[in-house]
C-alpha cells in the first residue's frame, strides 16, 4: 500500500514537473548582423522566443548601464533593433525584458560593437 502512495506522488511529481518546464520559454539571442554599427544604425538579431509574447524590451549594456533601444520590428526569430544615436563607441551586450510574471533581465550571449 505504502508503495502505491509513493508511485503515485512520483507520477504526479513527473506531470507537474514537465508542465513547469513547458511553460518556460526563454528569449535566446545566438547572432547579430552586423556586429558592427554606428550610433543611429540599425542591426537585426537572429535567436528564439523572441516575439511580442516573450520579450518586451531589448537593451545595449557595458555590465554597469543599460539603454533601451528601439524595437523596429520583432518576430520569434528575429529582433530588429535601432541603436540609440547617443550611444558611444564601445562593445556592448544585450538584454532582454521577458513579459513573463514576474519579468526578468536577460542578457544575451551576444555582443554588438558601436564604432564612431
Amino acid at each position: 500500500m505504502r508503495l502505491s502512495y509513493i508511485g503515485l506522488a512520483l507520477a504526479v511529481f513527473l506531470i507537474f514537473s514537465s508542465t513547469l518546464n513547458a511553460q518556460a520559454v526563454f528569449p535566446r539571442m545566438t547572432t547579430v548582423e552586423p556586429t558592427t554599427t554606428k550610433p543611429g544604425g540599425e542591426v537585426t538579431v537572429h535567436g528564439e522566443n523572441l516575439d511580442k509574447a516573450n520579450v518586451a524590451e531589448v537593451y545595449l549594456t557595458d555590465g554597469q548601464n543599460d539603454t533601451k533601444v528601439e524595437v523596429l520590428d520583432q518576430t520569434a526569430t528575429a529582433v530588429k533593433i535601432r541603436v540609440p544615436t547617443s550611444m558611444k563607441a564601445g562593445r556592448f551586450g544585450l538584454v532582454v525584458l521577458t513579459t513573463s510574471k514576474p519579468q526578468r533581465l536577460i542578457e544575451q550571449p551576444v555582443k554588438l560593437t558601436i564604432a564612431e
